[in-house]
């Protein structure tokens, strides 16, 4: 993990040197709690797509005001930790904001991933992507994977078990 979680201002100088080495960037983001197949499936494809890819990470607090109270359920530090893992992961920077708007400025990606249940339309930055020159590329989910899914179940099956909500 030692050097792949950034910050900002660290990301603004390796995009300098990405670009000036050729390299085609691929930017993408999410609150990836509690990682499952489908995300796993999805960071490789965004991958595939150019020779860096920066993950952009919601914070704990835009996670709660995205998703509900009761998330996330892995801290931004844990989550953090687990995609920097993630050989395919160069680089992995956190946002407080409800949308990575700010991340993609600075970045300037060659190719802006999204997830396929994203209307054009509605991805954030797209338009600022195709305007310097880049595509966005989306991305179908892994059927039977969601992290909405998993806690259902988790919730689910502990019920059956007698366990207390």
């Amino acid at each position: 993990m030692p050097g792949k979680l950034i910050r900002l201002s660290q990301l603004k100088k390796l995009r300098g040197q990405w670009r000036a080495q050729g390299k085609k960037i691929v930017f993408t983001n999410g609150c990836f709690d509690l990682i499952h197949p489908g995300h796993i499936r999805y960071l490789q494809k965004a991958r595939a797509a150019g020779d860096c890819l920066v993950v952009g990470l919601n914070r704990d607090r835009s996670v709660r005001r995205l998703k509900g109270a009761g998330r996330p359920i892995l801290s931004e530090a844990a989550r953090a930790e687990i995609l920097c893992a993630l050989w395919f992961v160069d680089y992995v920077v956190m946002f407080s904001e409800d949308t990575p708007e700010r991340l993609i400025r600075v970045v300037e990606p060659d190719v802006l991933v999204k997830g396929a249940d994203w209307p054009l339309e509605k991805i954030v930055g797209a338009d600022f992507v195709r305007k310097k020159g880049g595509r966005v590329k989306q991305i179908k989910f892994a059927q039977g994977y969601s992290t909405s899914a998993i806690i259902d179940k988790i919730l689910k099956q502990g019920l059956k078990r007698g366990g207390k909500k």
